[in-house]
């Protein structure tokens, strides 16, 4: 939700978002048991007990401090490009609603429409090499030139120099927070973050405002940046980097997972390697990561054909040049899963084929 006046519905789950204790699997489990959040703000501590919330959640959505959060986010949402997002809104990412335990709530600052596209997360040591920084930086020109988001974690090292590749072509990142986004960090990327908000990216959480940094919820943002991405590149990372917890997440939820080799001499190398050795995709250039989705694409259905098939004949294309269909719905036609239809997509709209435009895409006619 952006600046329209906010309903009852809505009021009561950012209440449920911000009573302590409350997660998102007892978040859901409070949805399901009452039918609505206005529901359960309603209810009694017992009811609550009986579900097994923690002692410190009974009656807090009620509490001052509770209250005076819901105002300063009902406040903070006034401004423009500020949005507030609930699970199930016709907004929200599409591949993260996949996830197991997608947030219930996410706040974002910028552009809302980053959301549709085509994400590739970038992520990596904070301690890189020159060399890391380097390939960080020239691998997400590449991918946001054609035509990706380039999405990482705001973190020092690799994260900055992949937000700042993308910025550097005029491309679009998308930088995911362990903090609220009243309370950036590192402070050293405070003018990174305005440059990606004004440059048209976005700034996501989905902690309170007013989170400060704690290290149990960085963890907890890795797995938002694998679930919004199509597949995530690590850059450089030693074995003891959180960038492996990305990685691995994503390969659990389903994405493809990227690693650069490096010097068996370089500690920030043994990370990609051991990934290598789990399976992930050797990548030496951006070519290697097209050419891996395109052959996940293939690997269940013909979504991408190899030599100039006319328009009609993929299997995309068909329903698009009927009525414009948002990619969630032409997972229902063609009966493929959303990342596989996303990555076909992006290939479309970068031979011109397919255009989107506010979450709906449209076949280009043939001239």
């Amino acid at each position: 939700m952006g600046n329209t006046a906010p309903t009852d519905e809505f009021a009561a789950r950012l209440r449920l978002h911000l009573t302590p204790g409350i997660g998102p699997k007892r978040f859901q489990q409070l949805l399901e048991a009452f039918g609505s959040a206005q529901a359960a703000v309603q209810a009694s501590r017992n009811e609550w007990r009986a579900l097994g919330m923690p002692d410190r959640s009974l009656g807090a959505s009620h509490c001052a401090e509770v209250s005076q959060g819901l105002e300063h986010c009902l406040a903070w949402l006034e401004s423009p490009h500020r949005h507030i997002l609930m699970r199930g809104d016709p907004e929200y990412p599409a591949l993260l609603n996949e996830v197991v335990d997608a947030p219930p709530v996410l706040y974002l600052e910028g552009e809302l429409k980053l959301l549709e596209r085509p994400q590739i997360a970038l992520v990596g040591s904070r301690h890189a090499s020159h060399q890391g920084l380097s390939n960080a930086k020239a691998f997400a020109k590449e991918l946001a030139a054609a035509g990706f988001v380039v999405t990482s974690g705001l973190a020092l090292g690799i994260d900055g120099a992949a937000h700042q590749g993308a910025l550097d072509v005029q491309g679009h990142t998308l930088a995911v927070l362990g903090t609220g986004l009243e309370r950036l960090y590192p402070q050293r990327h405070q003018s990174l973050a305005r440059q990606i908000v004004e440059q048209g990216g976005a700034l996501l959480s989905e902690l309170p405002l007013q989170t400060p940094p704690q290290a149990s919820n960085f963890p907890r943002r890795n797995r938002l940046i694998s679930g919004l991405s199509l597949g995530v590149l690590v850059v450089e990372a030693s074995l003891a980097s959180g960038s492996l917890i990305t990685a691995r997440l994503a390969a659990e939820q389903g994405r493809e997972v990227f690693a650069i080799p490096g010097s068996i001499h370089h500690t920030g190398a043994k990370g990609c390697h051991q990934l290598i050795r789990e399976g992930a995709c050797l990548v030496e250039s951006v070519a290697d990561i097209l050419d891996a989705l395109r052959g996940w694409q293939c690997t269940t259905a013909p979504l991408v054909e190899s030599s100039g098939p006319a328009m009609a004949h993929h299997p995309l294309l068909s329903p698009l040049l009927v009525t414009p269909l948002t990619a969630e719905a032409l997972t229902q036609i063609v009966q493929q899963p959303l990342p596989q239809i996303l990555a076909a997509l992006t290939e479309l709209e970068l031979e011109g084929r397919v255009v989107c435009e506010a979450g709906l895409w449209t076949a280009c006619m043939p001239r």
